[in-house]
């Protein structure tokens, strides 16, 4: 019989008409080259169609596109609404506090429910556990819409939408993450992560600065992003429709769910390599991340540049973001990706450091940039390495606690408002940048210790329920 010899993520995607050659029988995490090259019958495939089967080969499953494409609609609505959100938070108050409670409220739930997100994705269908999670962040950005429409706006009502904001993504997160490798299987899951990536960073390229320009237009404001963000919510719900349940992998003991939340964190404890990734994804997202949530007043307060201002700052971070993600795509798979992922998160402290020095408009442009392609490229492959270093059975708990991070996001970014409105803000992004890099070098050095380097070339055990039907 002759051997389907297309890339693992194609087959049974239907009759694409290619052909892989080249594969290489090397232990996966020593492959550093020999990606494999796509051949038509007649030769060859060169230029653009030779890099997209070379970068993308995970969109040639019909199952991740779908997937993928749904990402697209609801990012690109949510990325709107966070420039809108920030903007009528600081509105509302002028406070930097007040941005950072919006944090808060939206990470404290994060933090209790994202673990529990995860032992859902392993035990139950991952796509009604995204049909409901969206379904809630739809219905929670169509209420603040018709909040502001009436004129009946309050601060806490933000806080409150922020909060169930975070409890829908503590469960639609992990969800989402385990279903991409049960569609794509594992031999293409690293790339699909990181393709995952692109998906949300490519949406902050136009996003923000539409939101900007809708904001300023009286016919649209503040009101009419959240009704955008609602609607992509809407169409990606509809596109999940057309997925398989996504069912997890079958058990072969029944568990209690608090049991099956232990044997997670058992089961990353016993892995070094995939711990560190963790806690550098920890450390970073407290410490470097929270950058995010101060951009509103640099646009205001540093550069006076307005909502437009901010708009544009957030467009070209998203830009650097994109261009990082199609830059790292093809690494997700080799060696390297280990050494790289550790170099970009000490760059991504070192690039909000300059953004604190940043005084102008110009300056900050050049920062944010640098900011957006350092913390995409780092995020990533840290996120793509830690679901291919760990079994295909604990891919929910383990991207459960990777995304546990952003809860410390929320969590950190109210002390550190605090600190500046005291000390200034462009001193507090100083700070921050250095204590992110500090904190990356520590933990290397703790993980060449306790064996991570050595631990990333085991091998998971390979489910046999990760290739869901694809048409």
């Amino acid at each position: 019989m002759a051997r389907d010899r297309r890339h693992p993520a194609a087959r049974g995607s239907g009759n694409i008409g290619l052909e892989c050659v080249g594969a290489t029988t090397q232990h996966p995490r020593k492959q550093v080259s020999n990606r494999p090259v796509l051949r038509t019958g007649d030769g060859r495939l060169r230029g653009p169609a030779n890099y997209f089967a070379r970068h993308f080969y995970s969109l040639e499953n019909a199952g991740y596109r779908l997937l993928w494409t749904g990402t697209w609609f609801a990012f690109f609505g949510m990325q709107m609404q966070i420039v809108a959100r920030g903007w009528l938070a600081y509105d509302l108050t002028g406070q930097n506090t007040a941005l950072g409670a919006m944090m808060l409220a939206f990470g404290a739930p994060s933090l209790v429910f994202t673990l529990w997100g995860g032992v859902l994705a392993d035990r139950l269908p991952r796509r009604r556990t995204l049909l409901i999670s969206q379904g809630v962040l739809c219905l929670n950005s169509a209420w603040v819409a018709l909040m502001v429409s009436i004129g009946l706006i309050e601060f806490w009502m933000l806080l409150a939408a922020s909060f169930t904001q975070g409890v829908g993504f503590a469960f639609m997160g992990p969800a989402r993450q385990a279903f991409i490798g049960s569609l794509v299987g594992r031999e293409a899951v690293g790339n699909a992560i990181v393709l995952q990536q692109l998906s949300m960073n490519g949406t902050r390229v136009v996003g923000p600065a539409l939101a900007g320009v809708f904001i300023s237009l009286w016919f649209i404001g503040v009101a009419g992003v959240y009704f955008m963000t609602a609607a992509g919510f809407l169409i990606s719900i509809l596109t999940v429709l057309r997925l398989p349940p996504g069912e997890p992998e079958e058990r072969t003991e029944t568990t209690s769910p608090l049991g099956d939340l232990v044997d997670g964190l058992r089961y990353v404890k016993s892995r070094p390599s995939v711990a560190i990734l963790i806690l550098t994804s920890f450390a970073l997202t407290a410490l470097a991340f929270p950058f995010q949530s101060f951009l509103p007043s640099l646009a205001e307060d540093i550069y006076q540049a307005g909502s437009q201002g901010l708009g544009i700052l957030s467009a070209v971070q998203a830009v650097g973001a994109v261009f990082a993600v199609v830059l790292v795509a093809s690494m997700a798979d080799q060696a390297s990706a280990w050494q790289r992922q550790l170099l970009l998160g000490i760059a991504f402290g070192g690039s909000v450091t300059l953004l604190g020095f940043a005084s102008s408009f110009a300056a900050g442009l050049g920062a944010i940039l640098l900011v957006g392609a350092c913390s995409a490229g780092f995020q990533s492959l840290n996120n793509a390495l830690s679901v291919s270093y760990s079994e295909s059975r604990y891919h929910g708990r383990v991207q459960s606690l990777t995304m546990l991070s952003w809860s410390l996001f929320g969590i950190a970014s109210m002390p550190i408002g605090v600190v500046a409105d005291i000390i200034g803000i462009r001193e507090t992004l100083m700070i921050t940048g250095l204590l992110g890099i500090a904190a990356v070098l520590a933990l290397h050095v703790i993980g060449k210790i306790w064996g991570a380097e050595e631990d990333r070339y085991q091998i998971p055990k390979e489910s046999t329920q990760d290739q869901l039907p694809r048409s």
